[in-house]
């Protein structure tokens, strides 16, 4: 069964380390979700942290967490007109349509704003950061969801101010909730780590292969308002082992996506869309194999969930 427009609230328990129920609200009141085996997927480990499990947030030392964004579509271009300004991971591109911001009277808080083509004349728009907002704290969202509108409409209207090419551009929408990239990192069985990118880690038990690079956007506006290139350390392809995503303090609990066991660099690599849509899968089946065996997931031997995986034509690197 499938139910959206649903919140996480609570968790039942039985005893310390074993969750009975999940607890929501939603426009139908408060409902408590039973099953033998949970998966949080939440992003910001909500679950996890209701269920009594450690978590840490943020650059070790200081908590600081990396900014939120707020993406929108914007139509009125032409590529073949601003194809100088289109670019996603490619440095120049950016420089130009901050030049382009900058000479139109306006400084976009996140110094490396991105123009996407996602087809013909349509294109998703990256150009804010939203600093020091506690992911978790739902006044410090919706204040940053306000501003970043409101910065997004302003930078808008002032590239169009520019007359041609930017003359039609228009916003379509922007994004129903702004883009948080970091919440909660939920402790696992295993701790992904800097060094495991640095040396390319390999592991028995891997579930992903990541090759994207540490992607720390700033975390201090008084520094820099773009992404830290000194915290840019060659990164090889690395394996994310299933052992993250097994919750260490609660026995029926795994975690898929950015809110798996990891260090705050490491995390800026692995919590980008394409790992967690494996971490999912992986996740689902462990859980799915752990129901069926009564074991626990901690429990469960690799190879039957590889058995699994391998049923549902999965692709993971330790086939």
């Amino acid at each position: 069964k499938v139910q959206l427009h649903t919140r996480v609230v609570a968790t039942g328990k039985v005893g310390a380390k074993r969750m009975a129920a999940a607890i929501t609200e939603s426009k139908s009141g408060r409902q408590a979700w039973g099953a033998k085996v949970f998966v949080d997927a939440t992003g910001d480990g909500d679950l996890a942290a209701r269920a009594g499990c450690g978590f840490d947030v943020g650059r070790e030392g200081t908590g600081e967490t990396q900014p939120m964004s707020l993406i929108a579509l914007v139509v009125g271009l032409h590529a073949d007109e601003i194809e100088p300004f289109i670019g996603g991971g490619v440095s120049e591109p950016k420089k130009r349509l901050l030049a382009e911001m900058k000479r139109a009277g306006v400084s976009p808080s996140y110094e490396g704003p991105t123009l996407f083509r996602v087809r013909d004349d349509l294109f998703a728009l990256m150009a804010n950061h939203e600093y020091g907002i506690s992911a978790v704290d739902a006044a410090e969202v919706t204040e940053a969801t306000i501003r970043a509108r409101r910065e997004v409409h302003r930078l808008v209207d002032a590239l169009r101010s520019l007359g041609d090419p930017w003359s039609e551009m228009r916003i379509v929408c922007t994004a129903e909730q702004i883009g948080v990239r970091e919440g909660r990192r939920i402790h696992g069985l295993y701790r992904v780590t800097k060094d495991d990118l640095i040396r390319g880690a390999r592991h028995e038990d891997a579930i992903c292969r990541t090759g994207f690079g540490m992607d720390v956007h700033s975390t201090d506006p008084t520094k820099s308002r773009a992404v830290y290139a000194q915290e840019r350390a060659p990164v090889k392809a690395y394996d994310i082992p299933l052992r993250a995503l097994v919750a260490r303090d609660v026995d029926n609990l795994l975690m898929a996506g950015r809110c798996i066991s990891g260090d705050f660099l490491a995390h800026s690599s692995y919590r980008v869309t394409g790992n967690a849509v494996a971490m999912g899968q992986a996740a689902g089946t462990l859980a799915a194999v752990s129901a069926a065996t009564g074991a626990a997931p901690r429990d469960v031997p690799w190879h039957e969930v590889s058995q699994a995986l391998d049923r549902l034509n999965a692709d993971y690197p330790a086939q």
